[in-house]
């Protein structure tokens, strides 16, 4: 007997919300388990029912059923895991790691149903006289490929050691991710003396007094730690001693011996998965996962990333040398470090560029950076509309909501901004959806995108660096994709696309944030409503591609890192992370002293809570394309209607319903090419 679930619980029926919105105001930490264990049980039925059905498989009894199943599941999961990741709380966290071996499980029992698998390929045998649509068709292959690689194919015992290590593979990923919240919290910089902040802007130190306040410290100042290696505080302190308090903080989470230690977690992690690739026929982790990606194998990923290495350091280090001259001028005899690098590329770009980073802060206010900019760009290429809803729910007070309409005034989704950080929320910047397209459930998308922008004292503007700026059209780019999808099944939706794709689109949509006429829009001082002066606009342009040797590596140095982690086989043993990280560096030839990864191995949330697990090079990769793309757009005109149809008709509007890279050559009408990555980063001797 299945479990009742009360009609009280707001997940037990569909949200009457316009576009299914959460109703955020009746959901309460009590009802997330109960939902849970009824959605877990309702899916269970409804796949022994497709499954034991006594009926000859067809597409609809078989494929289509399953594309219908676990709509009460995916209810609570969606708002349970987007709300441990954005606003979470201690019970929050309880109910992830109770419930998130349950969910392995239950994924396991699903895709290693012999008598379901054996649907499924009966099916996939006799494709060709199903006379299935090409949306139908490329399903079904999906279908019998996720099935052939979670293991379905394999004798029993093969198939119960993979549900012993996908249970405990899943309870450790939640682990390392409340641990690393926790550190991230417990690290965050308290500084006694306002004079230590010199350098920082008044908003920027009106923030850090906010933060203080926040945590009971009045009167302190307290600089909070986003998750990369590289601080946004480090460009601007002028206290050489802060500098380094701040990234010795940053590069110690996760690393302190402390109960928020996440090594050992992080060591068993990188086993398991040899562990697991192993039972699935491959000598690594990494060869398993780049397998069912666009680069096809894991050789082809580390070829890419070698391939750029030498260049990038040897960049990064003729950049080194001049910001090492210019530390000797302040600090006679001083060698230059981690915690200087930004500081004194700061001053190249001051003094070569005459661009000011904090004098920029004053031009990119958030509420125009959004609505002149990233939602200007959005209607002058796909025609657009956003309307903001203050009548609806919202799960934290900061969360704004907007209404998004097409040109003909139709209806298409709605947007949530989170953009500010707080201690409930982790590090970085994301996309995640509330609810996903599909026009079997006849749903539409309702979308998040998550930054991490200091919180300025009430009344007072957020003023925005030009990274976070970049960020905000970055995250708008994978929002878009989820916007503007039009697919019929919920297995192809929005940015359900193979991860060395799925950055794709989020970096071509940076493009628009330097474009001459959605710049001249947005970037308005603050104060005065004065334009972004032509001058220092053009020194903006011109300054892009410094930093690229620094910018390059350090990235790298991640993606490196995390192949060499995905790499090991089940009989290498890892016992010292730090160790293995300094070698796995100094063989990847990216081991530069004052460049630290972007994200070292304790804190590299991407690859150990999040789904990008051998899969990092994919920002890299995905870049070929999308510097390829924007050469194209500009070859055709640029902020047009024309182009950005083209690109939602051939590719957003697509998700994974067409092979990636058919959709890619849909648009731009040949293979990529790597010149303009190349050209782009400074990378020509590549």
């Amino acid at each position: 007997m299945l479990p009742t679930l009360p009609g009280d619980n707001p997940f037990a029926a569909p949200s009457e919300l316009p576009f299914g919105l959460p109703p955020f105001d009746r959901i309460q930490v009590e009802h997330y388990l109960p939902a849970v264990e009824a959605g877990l049980a309702e899916q269970a039925a409804e796949v022994r029912t497709i499954a034991d059905d006594p009926a000859p498989a067809t597409f609809d009894n078989t494929i289509v059923a399953l594309e219908r199943s676990g709509r009460l599941l995916d209810r609570v999961l969606f708002v349970l895991y987007n709300l441990a990741s954005s606003d979470t709380t201690p019970q929050l966290q309880r109910i992830q790691a109770e419930i998130a071996p349950k969910i392995a499980a239950h994924r396991d029992a699903i895709l290693l149903d012999q008598a379901l698998f054996g649907r499924i390929k009966d099916l996939f045998e006799r494709r060709d006289d199903l006379g299935l649509d090409a949306e139908s068709g490329y399903l079904l292959e999906r279908y019998h490929t996720d099935f052939l690689r979670s293991g379905a194919a394999l004798d029993e015992a093969a198939r119960d050691r993979l549900r012993e290590l996908n249970q405990e593979l899943s309870s450790l990923s939640t682990a390392f991710q409340e641990k690393l919240l926790a550190e991230s919290n417990d690290l965050a910089v308290v500084v006694d003396d306002e004079s230590e902040l010199d350098g920082l802007s008044p908003d920027a130190i009106a923030s850090a007094a906010e933060a203080a306040t926040a945590r009971g410290l009045s009167g302190k100042y307290l600089l909070t730690l986003i998750l990369p290696s590289s601080q946004p505080a480090l460009a601007s302190l002028t206290n050489r001693s802060v500098r380094e308090r701040v990234y010795k903080a940053s590069v110690a989470r996760g690393a302190r011996g402390n109960e928020n230690d996440t090594s050992s977690t992080l060591i068993r992690i990188a086993a398991l998965r040899a562990r697991k690739a192993a039972v699935l026929g491959h000598p690594h982790h990494a060869s398993y996962v780049i397998a069912d990606e666009t680069a096809g194998s894991a050789e082809a990923a580390l070829a890419l990333l070698e391939r750029l290495a030498p260049v990038a350091v040897a960049n990064a280090r003729v950049e080194a040398e001049e910001l090492q001259r210019l530390l000797e001028q302040d600090v006679p005899g001083a060698t230059l470090e981690a915690w200087d690098w930004a500081f004194y590329a700061e001053r190249v770009r001051r003094e070569r560029f005459a661009v000011d980073s904090a004098q920029l802060r004053e031009y990119f206010e958030l509420d125009r950076v959004l609505h002149d900019g990233v939602f200007f760009a959005a209607t002058k290429l796909y025609g657009l509309t956003f309307t903001e809803r203050t009548d609806l729910p919202v799960y934290h007070e900061g969360v704004r909501v907007f209404e998004v309409s097409d040109e003909d005034g139709s209806p298409i989704g709605l947007f949530l901004g989170d953009y500010h950080t707080r201690d409930a929320k982790r590090g970085g910047a994301w996309m995640n959806s509330y609810s996903d397209q599909s026009s079997l459930l006849g749903t539409l998308p309702v979308v998040v995108n998550n930054l991490n922008i200091p919180k300025p004292p009430a009344g007072e503007p957020t003023l925005m660096t030009f990274d976070e700026v970049t960020t905000a059209f970055h995250e708008f780019g994978h929002a878009l994709h989820g916007l503007l999808s039009d697919v019929k099944y919920p297995k192809f939706t929005g940015t359900s696309v193979p991860r060395d794709f799925v950055e794709f689109p989020s970096q071509v949509n940076e493009m628009w944030m330097l474009w001459p006429e959605v710049l001249a829009n947005y970037a308005r001082h603050y104060k005065t409503g004065e334009p972004l002066p032509a001058e220092l606009v053009e020194k903006l342009q011109a300054s892009t591609q410094y930093g690229e040797g620094f910018a390059t590596t350090e990235y790298l140095a991640a993606a490196l890192l995390d192949q060499a982690w995905h790499r090991l086989g089940t009989e290498d043993v890892v016992e010292d992370v730090a160790q293995f990280e300094a070698a796995a560096l100094e063989k990847a030839g990216v081991a530069v002293a004052a460049i630290p990864p972007r994200y070292r191995s304790t804190y590299f949330a991407h690859i150990f809570s999040g789904g990008y697990a051998a899969g990092y090079y994919s920002y890299i990769w995905s870049e070929v394309l999308d510097a390829d793309t924007v050469e194209w757009f500009r070859a055709n005109g640029g902020l047009r209607r024309e182009n950005g149809d083209a690109f939602r008709r051939g590719l957003l509007s697509r998700g994974g319903s067409v092979p990636a890279m058919d959709a890619f050559r849909d648009v731009v009408g040949r293979d990529p090419e790597i010149g303009p990555l190349l050209q782009r980063r400074g990378l020509t001797g590549a």
